[in-house]
């Protein structure tokens, strides 16, 4: 409860601040109430509300699926604030900082606690950007995000994830170059801590060496393409305790190419994905460590398109998604490295309509159909229904 009230009394006192000169700031946010229920048990995040794909079949000694069977849930923790603080000319830059947070926790264990979502300075030259803090997680690209309702944004066939970066752009006549270095903190990489299976930031603070992303991209008027190369390098065994491992580093590089057209008031969006262990960004994807100790990527390819009308009151839209295990079968491992039961899984795919009500005032009403088929060697699927509300300010 004191916990709570400090909270609160530290968000009244941001929404008082007053900036001085020659600072400004601009508040904004949202609160969304989300209803929702599944057909069948999911694998998933803060109550499931992020939904990855449904279990498998899993039969009690009378022969049931204990996974089968409807369940449902509301929540409203995506509720949002945000503050942009805009200042003077620095070192020939326009100067911004950025802070915002939700209620989702950084983990299923801190659900309903205030999670820093973005923390960023954001530094803008004629021709060049340079953004310092938490971000999007360079292979997620914000402009083409899949705009589906749930938390899950699209994932795990388009990531989603937050990251501490230093991220640098360069522009010029329509033309985009970034280079990213980012960190880890909410999302870690999985390995083998202490001879058992575990999730820490310890497998990519022991390598040194920061996740590494390039990108090129075009823009031309309602025109975006891109295409991304991502490289990421852990240890993926480490022991705090008795005798220490010896070092061997992994590096994975995963590939994505990217793009989104408006045309007469619909909005087309689509992305493939080479995931070579893409785990940390809420995809798909990991590695294997084999019986003398090495260690290879298993992968999925991704591919993904989202379609929606962007005027009017009404907006129909529809996010459909494919993904194909390219590792399927394989059996020659000692550990496999990723999300449960996804290395059984031999394709995912998932049809997602939608329908939203937007009243032009901030007012929003949301009703979608989720349904995400998963070939385990007796597929299964599941529907997921929802209802939300968004007041947006």
């Amino acid at each position: 409860m004191k916990k709570a009230l400090a909270i609160l009394a530290f968000l009244v006192g941001l929404v008082t601040l007053e900036a001085q000169e020659p600072f400004s700031l601009q508040w904004h946010g949202f609160v969304n109430p989300h209803y929702y229920a599944d057909s069948r048990s999911v694998v998933g995040g803060r109550e499931d509300m992020m939904l990855f794909y449904p279990k498998p079949i899993v039969r009690d000694s009378l022969g049931n699926d204990i996974n089968d069977g409807w369940k449902a849930d509301m929540l409203a923790i995506t509720a949002r604030l945000g503050l942009r603080v805009s200042g003077p000319e620095m070192l020939g830059a326009k100067t911004t900082a950025y802070i915002e947070g939700d209620f989702t926790g950084s983990t299923n264990a801190t659900i309903n606690n205030l999670r820093l979502r973005h923390a960023y300075i954001d530094m803008n030259w004629e021709h060049h950007r340079l953004l310092a803090g938490q971000y999007w997680y360079a292979m997620v690209v914000h402009e083409i995000m899949p705009m589906t309702n749930p938390l899950n944004m699209g994932a795990p066939f388009h990531c989603y994830a937050r990251q501490p970066q230093v991220r640098y752009e360069y522009h010029l006549d329509g033309f985009e170059a970034v280079a990213v270095a980012q960190w880890q903190l909410d999302n870690m990489s999985i390995g083998l801590l202490d001879d058992s299976v575990q999730s820490s930031t310890l497998f990519a603070r022991n390598s040194l060496v920061p996740e590494l992303n390039a990108q090129l991209r075009y823009r031309h008027g309602a025109l975006f393409v891109g295409a991304a190369v991502n490289a990421k390098t852990i240890q993926p065994v480490v022991n705090t305790k008795g005798v220490a491992a010896d070092g061997s580093l992994y590096t994975s590089l995963s590939y994505s190419v990217f793009g989104s057209l408006t045309l007469k008031g619909v909005t087309f969006k689509a992305q493939t994905l080479l995931n070579n262990s893409l785990y940390e960004g809420c995809s798909l994807g990991g590695y294997l460590m084999l019986a003398d100790g090495s260690f290879r990527d298993w992968h999925f390819n991704t591919v993904w398109l989202d379609v929606e009308r962007n005027t009017g009151h009404w907006r129909p839209g529809l996010f459909m998604g494919y993904a194909k295990n390219m590792d399927y079968g394989n059996t020659d491992f000692v550990y496999c490295f990723g999300r449960k039961n996804e290395h059984n899984i031999a394709y995912l795919w998932r049809i997602q309509p939608r329908l939203t009500y937007k009243t032009l005032k901030g007012l929003d009403f949301t009703a979608e159909a989720e349904y995400t088929m998963a070939g385990y060697a007796d597929p299964v699927g599941n529907l997921r229904l929802s209802l939300s509300m968004v007041y947006a300010f």
